[in-house]
């Protein structure tokens, strides 16, 4: 299945509320829906689940799960209905630059994501009670803090390569980045007067080394590291920088770590050991102590942090813990 040649489709919220008391009128939702819908005695969708993508992807980076979704897979499109969109922020949908509200979009959090993605569910799906949420990595934020605020509105949750908070190197990556872009003459306290792109260039830059694992960055000759670095940092530069910056602030300030013990539903938390955002042992384990219900699960890939899509390897771990949801 190649999910990325789907056409997204796009809903406009009539009105929605930031944490912070803005409202913001007709904003746009990017998504796409995949499976087989079931329906509750309410006429309610009752199998649906959630997929929430990661810090530069948008509704098609469920493709990262593709293997999962196929005939006779845990996930598997037969059985369970998923609904996969561009996040708040995300070019698509509602961010500074899609909203043409740049410097005056209001500033958000992950809860004001979260609460975008179920107001949008309700509104345009009918899907008040969603079966189940996935969050890869930033989109683990969201699917944490969903499972955490509002845990009685779901039955289980999966959290991939993720945490329950920004701390340490995670912050300091997202510091630097936000600090590049600040220091820019064009970016003027927010009153953009050029492109950005060096800035952006070189904030891309400075995360580069973070999403293989070091074994992989290690076989590439120094060449290729060059090329490669190059072609990352110009793909970056292609976004809008308010874009990137708002983005990096709602990371910054994500810690769950006194509420994220609030989750009550079956959890299944999926850590990468090579992973240089997540590393288990600083993220998933913590997590897994905080979360009663919950399973810890990792595993090793030379693709490092996004060696998420290869969850071919724990096959077996999905296919039980999905198997309490089957009807």
């Amino acid at each position: 299945m190649d999910i990325k040649s789907i056409k997204p489709n796009y809903y406009s919220l009539k009105s929605f509320e930031f944490i912070n008391g803005r409202i913001l009128e007709d904003q746009i939702v990017e998504y796409i829906t995949l499976g087989t819908p079931r329906y509750d005695a309410e006429g309610k969708i009752c199998n649906a689940i959630v997929y929430f993508h990661g810090t530069t992807g948008n509704y098609s980076s469920i493709s990262r799960i593709s293997s999962m979704l196929v005939d006779g897979k845990p996930l598997s499109l037969e059985d369970y209905y998923f609904v996969s969109l561009s996040t708040l922020g995300t070019p698509g949908s509602s961010s500074p630059s899609t909203s043409g509200l740049n410097n005056n979009y209001p500033e958000y959090g992950v809860l004001d994501m979260v609460n975008f993605n179920r107001q949008f569910l309700e509104e345009c799906l009918n899907i008040t009670h969603p079966l189940g949420l996935i969050g890869n990595s930033m989109g683990g934020f969201e699917a944490v803090t969903w499972a955490t605020v509002y845990p009685d509105s779901i039955d289980f949750l999966i959290s991939l390569v993720s945490s329950y908070k920004v701390g340490g190197q995670n912050y300091v990556i997202s510091k630097v980045m936000n600090d590049i872009i600040t220091s820019d003459p064009d970016f003027n306290g927010g009153n953009i007067t050029g492109d950005c792109k060096r800035s952006l260039k070189m904030a891309s830059k400075s995360m580069y080394s973070f999403g293989l694992s070091r074994q992989f960055y290690m076989d590439q000759s120094i060449s290729d590291i060059n090329k490669y670095m190059d072609e990352f940092a110009e793909e970056d530069s292609m976004e809008d920088v308010l874009d990137a910056y708002y983005r990096n602030v709602a990371s910054m300030n994500y810690d769950l770590s006194s509420i994220v013990s609030d989750i009550c539903v079956p959890t299944l938390i999926i850590g990468i050991y090579e992973d240089q955002y997540f590393p288990p042992e600083l993220d998933a384990v913590p997590m897994h102590a905080l979360i009663k219900n919950s399973t810890l699960v990792c595993f090793n890939s030379y693709m490092g942090h996004v060696g998420s899509s290869e969850l071919i390897k724990i096959e077996p771990e999905i296919s039980e813990f999905m198997s309490q949801f089957k009807e």
